[in-house]
């Protein structure tokens, strides 16, 4: 069995483009940007960017157009493509590597007010006091109780 499968999460490099196919299909081109830190032989971090070129098609295309923008954070599912043509000038072959988008969620919005719709669903956005946790609550609903006490991490036994 072979598999072709990418799950990419970044931030978009540029605007997306889109456009429509002859036959009426929106396609919707964009790059995303991922960043992997790893420590040198030298014992200082290295970051390291990747660039992806994405296209996605259809209702996908139009969501990412209508709500995305520079520096917007994306999930992407799909499978890696690679398309050729002949540059008409040189009469060179030419090679594009693409991941061709099958389901993808928006990430949080800059602004706190909520995540974006997607084929998947959209990611909640939290503002920075939401985040914050004061512990559990005494009684969460029927049934489920949880210890008043503090949790001493000693006595995790894992």
């Amino acid at each position: 069995m072979y598999l072709n499968k990418v799950f990419i999460y970044g931030n978009l490099t540029r605007d997306p483009e889109l456009k429509a196919l002859p036959g009426g299909t929106n396609i919707c081109n964009f790059s995303v940007a991922t960043n992997r830190t790893y420590t040198g032989k030298d014992g200082k971090k290295v970051e390291q960017t990747e660039f992806h070129n994405v296209v996605a098609f259809a209702r996908q295309a139009e969501v990412i157009a209508q709500y995305l923008k520079k520096g917007s954070t994306i999930m992407v599912e799909g499978r890696i493509q690679t398309r050729s043509w002949e540059d008409k000038n040189t009469k060179e072959k030419k090679y594009r590597t693409e991941i061709m988008c099958e389901s993808m969620q928006l990430g949080p919005r800059a602004s706190g007010t909520g995540g974006g719709g997607g084929s998947s669903g959209g990611a909640p956005a939290h503002r920075n006091e939401e985040m914050q946790d004061d512990g559990p609550p005494a009684s969460s609903g029927p049934g489920i109780e949880y210890p008043k006490d503090e949790v001493n991490v000693d006595d995790i036994p894992f």
